[in-house]
């Protein structure tokens, strides 16, 4: 099991460098941010952007992964998104992980678009495709509902892993078909205040990791030929799998118990990465770090 930490990008750089050099130090193997012009948990905190964030991360810090946690088409092009993203790459050393989804309706109105929810879903089922492409080819072309790309080139040879924020069927076959991994945050949110509801969301993660174990079965049945769907550009064996455990879940960082159950839960359905959220002193992911702490001198 893998352990990732996501730092709010609501900090200015002379507090967020200290929080960014410490997740190294702890041991974290990735760090993430959000990527949002306005996120809906803190609509009136102060905001950075996200790649300066992550590049700034990468010059005080040596081995953790750096990712995107997500980044959408919400206000992102994917030729400048790729071109974001591999420059980012050569700047770390080859640690970002570069993950994407759907995106919110806070940002989407920020720039004001006016989308169906099925417009919404067709444009990222054409931005993961063209996204996928502009990581790795020279001379794209593309004409499609949302987005033009007219020989739009890539020079720069730096292999990028493609997350994609998953849980309904649709996203979930983009991710098997054009991704390295898989990003869910698991059933909505809910009151856990109660065990019984602890459980519930529990069994709402086992539904979607089946949901995806079925997508990735048929994406594999595509590729061998056993089927007339399109073939696989993303790997055929088991991927990566992601699973923040506090973003819509229970509070992971109650305590250290807690924590230790809710990655075996985690690992026992077959999640390879775990992430939470640095905790703030406030409301959301309000907590101590000491929880964190206390967690990670178990696993050494």
């Amino acid at each position: 099991m893998r352990h990732g930490i996501c730092i709010l990008p609501e900090y200015p750089w002379r507090e967020a460098e200290p929080i960014w050099r410490r997740a190294e130090e702890m041991g974290f193997d990735h760090a993430w941010t959000y990527d949002h012009l306005v996120w809906g948990g803190l609509p009136d905190a102060p905001w950075h952007s996200t790649v300066a964030t992550l590049t700034a991360a990468a010059m005080v810090t040596e081995r953790i992964g750096l990712g995107t946690l997500v980044s959408s088409p919400n206000f992102r092009h994917p030729v400048a998104l790729a071109r974001d993203a591999l420059t980012l790459q050569d700047i770390s050393g080859g640690r970002v992980l570069l993950g994407v989804g759907a995106g919110g309706d806070l940002d989407s109105r920020v720039l004001g678009d006016d989308l169906t929810r099925g417009e919404r879903s067709r444009r990222f089922r054409e931005f993961v495709p063209l996204l996928e492409r502009s990581l790795r080819e020279d001379h794209v072309e593309h004409d499609g509902e949302f987005y033009r790309a007219v020989d739009a080139r890539n020079r720069i040879s730096e292999p990028t892993p493609l997350l994609v924020a998953a849980n309904g069927p649709r996203a979930m076959d983009l991710a098997v078909r054009y991704a390295a991994g898989w990003v869910t945050t698991g059933p909505a949110a809910g009151d856990w205040a109660e065990r019984d509801a602890v459980d519930q969301w529990w069994t709402g993660v086992a539904e979607v990791a089946e949901r995806f174990t079925d997508a990735e079965q048929a994406a594999g049945e595509c590729a061998d030929g056993t089927d007339s769907g399109a073939a696989v550009v993303g790997p055929r064996s088991p991927m990566a799998r992601y699973l923040t455990l506090d973003a819509s879940g229970p509070a992971a960082l109650s305590s250290v118990e807690f924590l230790t159950d809710q990655v075996g839960r985690a690992e026992e359905l077959g999640f390879t990465d775990v992430i939470v959220h640095w905790p703030r002193a406030e409301p959301p992911y309000q907590s101590d770090i000491a929880v964190l702490e206390g967690y990670l001198r178990t696993l050494s």
